[in-house]
């Protein structure tokens, strides 16, 4: 059985070939090529980035002016804008390539009630964007950004809330469902991002009433599936029973997920079995099994595979052919971040399969935590920086030998 499946996706990465760079880097100049070379080697060397990032991070803290260092370099290749105006290149640059795009204010570490109505504002105003445009299908938000980290660990580990915190919880659930209210409204679906497990519980419960509430017709808000997480298959199996009981339509944006070494930490110094498998083997197979349940549950579920993993992306290219659905169907999308794996993204939307990619915007200081993630996952991800510098290593040759 598996060398049956390992020969389909060999035979449907012959056919997309995620390989072809002339098509995955048909949008940068040579001079982009080179300036994105010299950032992957750079965030390729795990010492570099190792004493380079608590640096960045206190130089932030101390507010030194570190704008002119992390603009022109990390923060142009992964990230749209430090606002929704200055997103508009970006946005236009992946409409021309038939990708769409998910505007994602990802200012991080803020835990008062001016910063989170702040972030909301702006969540409405992205709202607001995309009904106006057709080249943003989807919104998206992280709960960390309208609530509390700490409130949120509490109410995950079932603690007694004071007085103020129960008002305070209310007023989280209150701005969520002003969101995906006008998401609805408006008919933009828009993600909830998954969290670090010892928040995720009240976010799940949180997305599952907003589902209940605003995917009566369609999907409109989408849950975020993290498939390390041993307990993810499961969990999937029972919201769908769920959703078919009291009938209302169900979203998940599936990735793997990304605090792998946080959670091992955190289980190891709490003395707790870690709630995320042992191996990327386990991972890959929990994923790909999560894409085939919800093709099968098609009619209940809409998805957006959030990969960076060819082979996850060709099998849920089978499973679409299998199913006889077109490469295009509503239900079914495909992202990656911005600034990472254009050879998936573009090779795919040349075929006509639905595409969006993740633009990250915000003020330089607030999207640093988001920065430093990127350059951390790009160095712990075995391959993924050796891949990135190979193909456009690849590409410029190419170029060259014209």
């Amino acid at each position: 059985m598996r060398l049956c499946v390992k020969q389909n996706l060999t035979y449907l990465k012959k056919m997309i070939n995620f390989h072809n760079t002339e098509i995955a880097f048909s949008g940068k100049t040579n001079q982009e090529l080179k300036k994105s070379l010299r950032l992957f080697k750079m965030i390729g060397k795990p010492l570099l980035v190792k004493i380079g990032n608590p640096l960045l991070s206190f130089a932030n803290l101390i507010h030194f002016p570190i704008g002119w260092i992390v603009k022109p370099t990390i923060f142009s290749h992964f990230c749209g804008g430090e606002n929704i105006e200055e997103c508009e290149k970006t946005i236009q640059m992946l409409a021309s390539k038939n990708v769409g795009t998910i505007l994602d204010y990802s200012a991080e570490g803020q835990d008062d009630e001016a910063s989170f109505e702040h972030t909301k504002t702006q969540l409405l105003q992205i709202i607001q964007k995309a009904k106006e445009n057709k080249d943003i299908p989807f919104s998206v938000f992280k709960t960390t950004g309208l609530a509390r980290l700490a409130l949120l660990e509490k109410v995950n580990a079932k603690e007694k809330l004071t007085e103020n915190e129960i008002i305070e919880f209310e007023n989280i659930k209150k701005r969520i469902h002003e969101i995906s209210s006008l998401a609805h409204q408006f008919d933009v679906p828009i993600f909830i991002d998954a969290e670090e497990t010892w928040i995720q519980n009240p976010i799940d419960e949180i997305a599952l009433e907003m589902m209940r509430t605003y995917n009566k017709e369609k999907t409109i808000i989408y849950n975020t599936i993290q498939m390390y997480r041993h307990d993810r298959l499961d969990y999937l199996k029972e919201i769908i029973e769920i959703a078919e009981k009291e009938n209302f339509h169900l979203g998940f944006k599936i990735v793997r997920g990304a605090y792998m070494e946080k959670e091992r930490e955190r289980a190891l110094k709490q003395n707790y079995p870690s709630p995320i498998y042992e191996n990327k083997e386990k991972t890959d197979q929990a994923y790909n099994e999560s894409l085939s349940f919800c093709i099968e549950h098609i009619d209940r579920i809409a998805i957006c595979a959030g990969t960076h993993n060819e082979e996850s992306s060709a099998h849920l290219v089978n499973l679409l052919e299998k199913a006889k659905l077109p490469s295009n169907f509503h239900k079914v999308y495909f992202s990656q971040l911005l600034g990472m794996s254009d050879h998936i993204s573009y090779n795919l939307s040349a075929l006509n399969y639905n595409v969006v990619k993740y633009v990250p915007f915000g003020p330089i200081k607030s999207v640093l935590p988001y920065l430093i993630r990127r350059a951390e996952e790009n160095t712990s991800i075995a391959g993924q920086t050796g891949r990135e510098l190979m193909l456009l290593k690849t590409e410029i040759k190419r170029r060259k030998d014209l």
